[in-house]
């Protein structure tokens, strides 16, 4: 007996001491530094602490604002009263629009790192590769979607500090993390999306849906219908963003490797982007518009399943036939091409049974401490050390998705805190349709998430007011890449059968219909 202990604590040790020296040597890889450098931030950030009792000087509460009989006399009052909301909604704006423009900054980035001639742009005629390099990656930096909201920070900040002082600034900081937990959303994607993604986790997800397509009989069409059904819906557990990324790897290699044709590869796309956007609705957890406005409007697991729950499910199902149906002569080509296939396929080891069973407790113990940081921050870390001590049964964490998703809806809450002031006299004057509307037309050119978060901070709102927002906002997530955060990632993995890009006008036509169909259902079926 006492030798057994000897050895577990010994391998319990060296299965600790393992992550602490990779730190260790983290500190001497710059990349890999910012890594633990972020996890850190995020996770301090998040913790749970007493305020530091510094009076709140900005934002000034809407309640003691004075009542006006219009709502431009509304806003120029407000804006009298702390000309500071102008600049806090302006430098909104300013992000806003960069979110737009996000493609141009990629673009140039690529010319810039690919003009070996040197054509002059930017004076670069004559730089040298360092310089080009250094050029290359600055408009690669303001092209990453996620992180665009935390650059426009910087003046935010810098504004707020002259306005009402550094004590000012911490104090609005210390309300938002310590007294409203605003926080803890992202810290908990962060958490949920890294475990989520892991090898365990998504093999267990992709047993499911192949599961299903052998029922029938794993054709291309039946692979093809498995994915775009069970894989959406998965997301309501394994979150949207890890659901998309396991339903684009096996359209990889179940659906555009036999060569589809254009209309249906972004038939296929624009209706993987809003069935994961609709998919996530079961829970209150896995998509970021609903997880954003959960707490405060005391939505749970049990509510959105029972409002949600049948629509979501009825409009991704409908949708899919319906675009079964009208490309099933071409779903019969490729199966021909796929049985005229004779290439080997190296079919990848799956993990143990007993492995994926503790990466699901894992994912249970994550969801169960939602609201508790610490706890969350403690098993996230345990979940880390464990996935070293069995690393030769699994893949390296991907740390790179989660954090820059916990960064923007970071970045998103300290934003979004400050626009209350303008956006509670716009929503409340709106009747139900409206808002569903609204919800619709703003998704389309703005994370959905952001949406729904800036409604939960408009008091008053009855409840169909607020479900009607929130359908809108889901149900427009896939009218464009950046309507929905977890389209980024699927983008990512499908992006060889997209040479150029994924074209806005494209994507549009190929997620109409599936909006439509699952709009009329969440409209109608209130």
């Amino acid at each position: 007996m006492v030798d057994r202990g000897i050895d577990f604590w010994e391998c319990f040790g060296n299965g600790i001491s393992a992550p602490l020296r990779n730190f260790a040597a983290a500190l001497r890889n710059k990349g890999e530094m910012k890594k633990y450098i972020l996890i850190s931030a995020i996770t301090l950030a998040a913790a749970n602490a007493l305020p530091a009792g510094a009076e709140l000087p900005y934002p000034i509460a809407l309640e003691d604002y004075p009542q006006a009989p219009s709502l431009w006399d509304a806003l120029r009052e407000r804006v009298k009263i702390a000309p500071f909301n102008l600049y806090a909604t302006a430098v909104f704006l300013c992000a806003v629009v960069h979110t737009f423009c996000y493609r141009y900054f990629v673009e140039i980035a690529h010319f810039i790192k690919n003009d070996s001639k040197g054509s002059g742009f930017f004076y670069l005629t004559d730089a040298s590769d360092e310089a080009r390099d250094i050029f290359s990656k600055i408009f690669h930096l303001l092209g990453e979607v996620e992180i665009i909201f935390a650059m426009w920070l910087v003046p935010l900040f810098a504004g707020f500090w002259y306005a009402y002082g550094w004590d000012g600034l911490s104090a609005y900081l210390d309300s938002m993390t310590y007294a409203e937990r605003k926080f803890e959303e992202p810290l908990f994607v962060m958490a949920i999306m890294l475990i989520s993604a892991s090898k365990p986790i998504v093999d267990s997800a992709a047993w499911a849906i192949r599961r299903a397509a052998a029922l029938g009989g794993g054709t291309v069409g039946a692979w093809w219908v498995s994915i775009m059904c069970i894989g959406p819906l998965l997301g309501s557990v394994i979150t949207e963003p890890a659901a998309i990324t396991i339903s684009a790897s096996l359209l990889m290699s179940k659906f555009f490797e036999f060569s589809p044709s254009g209309r249906l590869k972004y038939a296929t796309v624009g209706l993987l982007f809003m069935a994961v956007s609709a998919g996530g609705t079961l829970t209150h957890f896995a998509a970021p518009p609903v997880l954003m406005v959960a707490r405060t409007w005391g939505w749970d697991a049990a509510y959105m399943i029972s409002t949600f729950g049948a629509k979501a499910v009825a409009g991704i199902c409908l949708s899919t036939a319906a675009y079964y149906v009208f490309f099933k002569r071409e779903f019969a080509e490729l199966e021909a091409r796929r049985r005229a296939d004779t290439s080997l396929r190296v079919a990848e080891m799956p993990s143990p049974v007993w492995l994926r069973a503790f990466h699901m407790g894992f994912l249970a113990a994550a969801v169960l401490s939602m609201h508790y940081p610490v706890l969350l921050i403690f098993i996230l870390m345990t979940f880390i050390a464990f996935c070293d001590v069995t690393s030769a049964y699994s893949q390296k964490l991907r740390y790179k998705s989660p954090i820059l998703v916990a960064v923007f809806l970071s970045a998103l809450v300290a934003h979004g805190g400050l626009q209350g002031w303008w956006i509670e006299p716009v929503l409340a004057g709106l009747g139900n349709r409206e808002l569903f509307l609204g919800g619709m037309a703003l998704s389309a050119f703005n994370d959905n998430a952001a949406i729904t978060y800036l409604a939960s901070l408009v008091p008053g709102f009855t409840e169909s007011m607020k479900y009607m927002l929130v359908a809108g906002a889901v149900a427009a997530g896939g009218l464009t890449v950046i309507a929905n955060a977890p389209n980024l990632a699927g983008l990512s993995v499908m992006k060889p059968h997209f040479k150029d890009g994924i074209s806005p006008k494209f994507l549009l036509c190929g997620t109409a219909f599936p909006t439509a169909i699952t709009a009329l259902i969440f409209y109608f079926g209130a």
